[in-house]
Parts: structure tokens; sequence; C-alpha cells
């Protein structure tokens, strides 16, 4: 960054105030008696924090909009539109009860830096915005990255056929309940061709940071990352007067598959992780053996060829599980991320910012996936961690320490500038 003045130094302090102010406010969207947070994709809490997002981009004197799948935007325009935009930001949504830190903080931050870069420099030579993403969670709908994937144009409506959620509501229709209308893709195509660079900022999810004592995760790589849906079929029966011998148990069979899979993964060793996070035993009573289970599997790894590995080598054996017990077994890969490499000039460019302020960084891989894993692909890409206490998050428990996130957002505050005015700023991306 330019030498900073008396004034500018004063302006940042009061940014980053402010910063730690909106965060507070943003948490009020689906704030849960338990003390957490829950916006779920085109949920009406969802809806009212994506409104208040924009019309708080508009406050701070950026262009904000909506897209076709209800990302919203702000717009910082630059005087050289021949050169692409720098894009930052999170996603808003949440899991059930989740905390108020994961996604908020980068859409904020992002937001804030905007909003001081603005009020301090004026117009950059390259555009700079502000995406506040709709979705990246999966926590509704079992398909996760519906914000980023429309943008980098991974995602389709196609995709969303006959996805629902819990209450059988498909994806498609609660878009629409939410005034977002699949119809008007053609006009209003979420797709971009115009990024020139994409950093985000975001809690860490675990306890490297805490640990190291360290202020900046300067991310190298996002870890891949397989979900599904597996549905294991039987028999449905009274539970009194089918022997154990002629049952046809869904649920026990799931049973099976479920101790197989952490068995595996241990056997396996890290970095690989395995987690079935959900089990639904369809019409499921006290006296009916199950005739019909659904459950999650989400399988991570750094490299993609041994994710793929694993993956076949547990579906092969869960077959066998099914076939063993009279069983039927279906499968619905749901997303398929690959490992992405962040962009070792952008990082280079953290660091230094982070040696500017005198905060203490390391270079870390991120085991949770982010949307600047869909954008990796397409455009340099970069992401900066702040701690979380305890490595505890997706929980009303999630905590950072004020000083980290303010340490977080005058580093983002540091490398957007140098993109968007100092000597980056002209770079072709």
């Amino acid at each position: 960054m330019a030498e900073m003045t008396p004034t500018s130094v004063q302006e940042l302090a009061q940014y980053s105030k402010q910063m730690l102010d909106v965060l507070e406010w943003l948490a009020t969207y689906g704030a849960n008696p338990e003390g957490g947070v829950t916006r779920l994709l085109y949920t009406e809490s969802w809806l009212q924090a994506q409104r208040a997002l924009l019309a708080k981009m508009e406050g701070l004197g950026l262009a904000a909009n909506f897209d076709a799948v209800g990302n919203v935007y702000g717009k910082l325009q630059g005087s050289n539109a021949s050169l692409k935009s720098v894009l930052t930001g999170s996603h808003v949504d949440t899991v059930q009860n989740g905390g108020k830190y994961d996604g908020a903080y980068g859409v904020v931050a992002s937001l804030m830096a905007l909003g001081y870069l603005k009020a301090v420099h004026g117009t950059p030579r390259r555009t700079i915005e502000v995406i506040s993403l709709c979705e990246e969670e999966g926590s509704r709908f079992p398909l996760a990255y519906w914000g980023s994937g429309h943008v980098t144009g991974v995602r389709s409506y196609a995709s969303a056929a006959g996805i629902a959620d819990l209450e059988g509501t498909t994806l498609l229709e609660a878009m629409g309940e939410a005034g977002f209308k699949p119809a008007n893709a053609g006009e209003h195509s979420a797709v971009r061709d115009d990024i020139g660079a994409y950093i985000e900022i975001h809690i860490e999810q675990g306890s490297v940071l805490e640990v190291k004592q360290k202020q900046i995760g300067v991310v190298t790589a996002i870890v891949g990352q397989i979900r599904m849906t597996v549905v294991v079929k039987g028999n449905s029966n009274h539970a009194g007067t089918t022997p154990m011998t002629m049952r046809r148990d869904a649920l026990a069979g799931a049973a099976e598959m479920v101790v197989l899979t952490e068995s595996m993964a241990l056997e396996e060793g890290g970095p690989l992780v395995a987690t079935v996070g959900r089990l639904d035993v369809k019409r499921g009573t006290s006296n009916v053996v199950p005739g019909e289970v659904e459950f999650t599997l989400d399988i991570r790894h750094t490299d993609e060829r041994k994710m793929d590995a694993f993956r076949t080598r547990l579906l092969t054996k869960l077959s066998e599980i099914a076939k063993r017990r009279e069983l039927i077994i279906e499968t619905v890969e749901n997303l398929h991320a690959s490992p992405v490499a962040m962009h070792q000039g952008i990082s280079d460019d953290i660091e230094a910012a982070c040696a500017t302020y005198g905060f203490g960084s390391m270079k870390l891989p991120s085991g949770a996936g982010h949307d600047a894993q869909l954008f990796g692909p397409i455009c340099p890409s970069a992401m900066i961690f702040v701690p979380s206490r305890g490595g505890i998050s997706h929980s009303p428990e999630e905590f950072t320490e004020p000083d980290d996130l303010i340490a977080g957002f005058q580093t983002l505050v540091h490398v957007l500038y140098q993109y968007g005015y100092g000597g980056k700023a002209d770079e072709i991306l």
C-alpha cells in the first residue's frame, strides 16, 4: 500500500471497528434462540440478509445488484475498463444453527474493505467487486457451491433437476419462491468471463493458526471433496412377526456401511477423511423393520487420484454388504470438487502485506471446501485465513478474536489496494 497518512491510518482504524459492528449486525439475520445463526438458501432469513447487504453496499457508494441466482454484487468501478475485475467476498448462507463468522466474515470484511478504499483512495484503476455468494454449504439441498458454481459456469439449472430439501421442496421451486426465476436465465445470466482474480478471506475452521500462534494463514491449496447420497432399500415389515433370519433390514445394513466407512478411512490414514453426516430412516417407527435408509457420504483428500480410488474401493465394499444382506443400494454423486492450488503470486502479496503490518503468518492447506475452489480453475485465486478458537466451526461456539478479525481485514485491504490502485493494478490477470 502507498505510504499512509495519519488521516488514512485513522480511517482504517475506523473501518476496522465498523467491520466488527457490521459482522454483529449481519448475525441478527437468522439468529436462533440457542445463540447460533441459520440462513439456509432461499429462506426468508437468507433473503432478508442478502437484501440488507445490498442496501449496505449502496450506502457505501458501490453499484449493487442481484444476479440471476441470488448472488449480490457491490462494484467499485475502475477507470480502466480493459482490465478484468478483482472479485472478493464469500458466502452468506450457513449450516443449521451455525456460527456468525463462517462465510459472513469474508462478506463483511470485503464489503468494508471496498468502503474504505472508495472513501480514502477514490476511483481505482482496476474495478474491484465484493460478492455475497448465495450458497456454499449444501445445508438445505444436497448440492453445494450453487452461487460460485453459477458464476464460474460449473452449475446449471439442469444440474438441480429433482434435487429437494427434507420437506420435499425442490431447489428450483425454492429459488422461484424467493423471486429468482430460472426462466430469466437467458436474460440475466450469472456466468462471468471478466474476472481477473478472486480473493477470499475466511476463518480457518481448524486449530493450526491458534496452536502456532499466527494471526494470518496464507492458503496454499484447497482439499478435494466428493459428496454423495447413499440410499439403502430393504423390506419394511412388522418388528414382532418378522423373524431375525428373514429380515431385509435397511437400517442394519446402513449401520454396517457407516462403520465400514470409518474403519476404511482410518486404515487409509491422513490426509484422507470420510464422514457420514446425516442418516434418514424413511417412515421409521419403533415397531417396524426399516425398509429404506438414506445417508450422506463426504470424502476429502489433497490428492484427487487417491480420493477417487478410495471412493471406488468403498462403494465396492458397500455393494458387497448390500448383496450379502439382500438389499438394494443406490448412490448419487452431488459434488466432485478437485483439489485446487492457490495462486503463488497473490499468496506472496498476502505474505508481504502481513510483513508490512507485523502480522505473524504461515502457509497452510485448507481441509474445508471453499468457493475459491471453484474460482481457482478460471482465474488466479487466493485465500486468507484467520484463527478459529479451539478450531470450532459450524457451531454457535464459533469465535475469532477481534484483533485477529481486524488483522485479516487490514491484510485484505492492503492486497486489494495493490491490485486496484497500486503496483499490481495494471498487470494482466
